[in-house]
């Protein structure tokens, strides 16, 4: 190969000094013909290879079930192995162009190698952009930060290209290169500081199984509340349901409080917190003679009847004087509400009823006695969810009357006025 290149190239210079040409001419203008020449080999070279490769790569990645060639097809990976072909090509043939010009040799020579090095980097840096969208497509690994791995990779093949370049650009030992960046690693610490913290943090994030890709995630400080879409070096993109994009960096991840929902999808049902505010001066104990007009609410008949043979089995037991309503056992009307919601709940089909149902009041406060409700929906869709608990509250929000309660309210002017 290198002895047709010779002949390829070596003819010009001496067919121009036999038909009269001086030296000097004949060697700048055979300079130029052999220019003109590479261009043509190269492009002919490279228009064969790019055909041929590409057109394999197509029919390989249609005869085959797997979609890595694809990728490899959509990256172009095929082209650009076709430019590297003639450019190894010229990197061979500068020096035989250029022996009568030794400083033009060494310039573009160095110039060509680093160009040759830029291209490997790039070859690379397409097969795995392919590896990474493949392997997003496997279940097993479409939650894992594939991103942050493949930065780390191409971090360190670029540090390693440079190094080759440099040391070709300015004939340079690597070990001599090496011993430099070892003086100037503070610097380099200082320049890749995120992109350091974002590894560590990547790594943690992985081993500790904290965020994977498709988590919902809540982070107040930066304002986001959505799903991971992205796990990088240094940033983690998160798409919020409003479908804005909020960007955290990924150190942020393990360096400062966020909210993972992932237990909560996991888990066999989404949960239900919410109270409503009961007004103290409301809640009173029952007269006998009312039981009969609760017993018609038939979640709370057998309860109440039971409960009337035990508090009166109590009293006559214990002689209590029920002249006053204070003595001896009896029952509320806030007790009975919150025994009719208990078996209302109970009852409610979109409630899982192998996980918690519970109804119970906090601690009073200055607006009234908070009555919660503390359950778990079988549907954790977010639209379901909103409508499985908005009926729960329209129906405790009716109900409350028919047990002589009432919902508190921060009057208005309005009422305020009307009262004065």
């Amino acid at each position: 190969m290198l002895k047709l290149t010779e002949n390829i190239f070596g003819w010009c210079d001496k067919f121009l000094i036999k038909i009269g040409f001086n030296e000097t001419i004949a060697a700048y203008l055979g300079l130029l013909i052999n220019i003109v020449i590479l261009y043509v080999i190269c492009y002919v070279i490279y228009i064969v290879f790019r055909f041929g490769l590409v057109t394999i790569m197509a029919i390989v990645a249609k005869k085959t079930k797997t979609k890595f060639d694809d990728l490899l097809v959509s990256n172009e990976t095929a082209k650009y192995i076709s430019l590297l072909i003639p450019l190894v090509y010229v990197y061979k043939s500068v020096p035989i162009i250029l022996k009568e010009f030794n400083s033009w040799e060494a310039v573009f020579g160095r110039l060509v190698g680093v160009y040759i090095v830029l291209l490997l980097l790039w070859i690379v840096r397409t097969v795995f952009n392919a590896l990474r969208d493949h392997l997003k497509t496997i279940p097993a690994y479409s939650d894992k930060p594939i991103d942050s791995y493949i930065q780390v990779i191409m971090i360190i093949l670029w540090i390693l290209g440079i190094t080759v370049i440099v040391s070709k650009l300015f004939d340079l030992n690597s070990d001599k290169i090496l011993s430099i960046l070892g003086a100037i690693s503070a610097l380099i610490i200082l320049i890749f500081r995120d992109t350091i913290l974002g590894f560590v943090a990547s790594v943690q994030v992985t081993i500790n199984d904290m965020v994977r890709i498709g988590d919902w995630i809540t982070m107040d400080k930066f304002g986001a509340d959505g799903d991971v879409i992205e796990i990088n070096l240094a940033t983690v993109k998160v798409r919020n349901f409003d479908n804005t994009t909020t960007t955290i960096p990924t150190y942020s991840l393990i360096s400062d409080s966020f909210r993972n929902w992932r237990g909560m999808i996991d888990a066999d049902g989404r949960r239900i917190k919410r109270h409503v505010l009961i007004k103290s001066t409301s809640i009173r104990f029952i007269r006998e003679e009312e039981l009969e007009d609760f017993k018609q609410i038939q979640l709370i008949k057998t309860y109440i009847e039971k409960k009337q043979l035990d508090i009166s089995k109590y009293n006559q037991t214990n002689n209590i004087d029920k002249s006053l309503s204070v003595n001896g056992r009896n029952l509320t009307n806030f007790g009975l509400f919150r025994k009719y919601l208990t078996n209302y709940l109970e009852n409610y089909p979109g409630l899982n009823k192998d996980m918690i149902i519970l109804c119970r009041h906090l601690q009073p406060t200055s607006q009234g006695i908070p009555l919660e409700i503390y359950v778990f929906t079988k549907d954790k869709r977010f639209v379901n969810y909103e409508y499985i608990m908005s009926d729960i509250f329209d129906h405790i929000l009716a109900s409350v009357v028919y047990f002589d309660l009432e919902i508190f309210e921060m009057p208005s002017g309005k009422n305020s006025l009307t009262e004065a």
